[in-house]
């Protein structure tokens, strides 16, 4: 999640602007330069997860299309377990929508964000579970697990 926060990650814009000839379009679209803010926040890709992600937890007021808006969400004054549940989704929403652009770029294979996003949703599951014994993780499976519309 540093690499993100600190915008480091190799993205093709990146990539382009250190000389390697490849193009600087989003490997999901092909649109827009594949920058951290587009790939991650703003991207048709991107949107389609965090939509589903905000059916789980509080949305904000508007999607997000800049880092600072991600993290100003994920910092805003809340409860604690809804802090933690949001951390927890963020990273997890980055984490999977970074594996998925490797994926298309290096194994030209395509899986639609519904489908991402029922791998972040397993994966926060299993994080919640695995600290179910924690007081502050046992409060978070009522926030995630209750607004679940598919279950396994």
């Amino acid at each position: 999640m540093w690499i993100a926060n600190y915008d480091r990650l190799p993205t093709r814009s990146r990539l382009a602007e250190w000389g390697l000839p490849i193009s600087p379009d989003c490997a999901f679209c092909s649109r827009y330069q594949e920058t951290r803010d587009h790939l991650l926040l703003s991207c048709e890709f991107s949107v389609d997860i965090w939509k589903a992600v905000f059916s789980r937890c509080s949305p904000p007021p508007a999607m997000f299309t800049e880092w600072s808006e991600l993290l100003s969400w994920i910092r805003s004054p809340a409860s604690s377990k809804s802090s933690l549940l949001r951390k927890l989704v963020a990273q997890t929403v980055i984490y999977h929508i970074w594996r998925q652009r490797n994926n298309l770029i290096h194994n030209q294979k395509s899986i639609p964000p519904p489908i991402v996003f029922q791998g972040i949703d397993r994966d926060v599951r299993n994080i919640i579970s695995s600290r179910r014994h924690r007081k502050l993780f046992r409060s978070l499976m009522a926030l995630w697990f209750s607004s679940c519309w598919f279950c396994y």
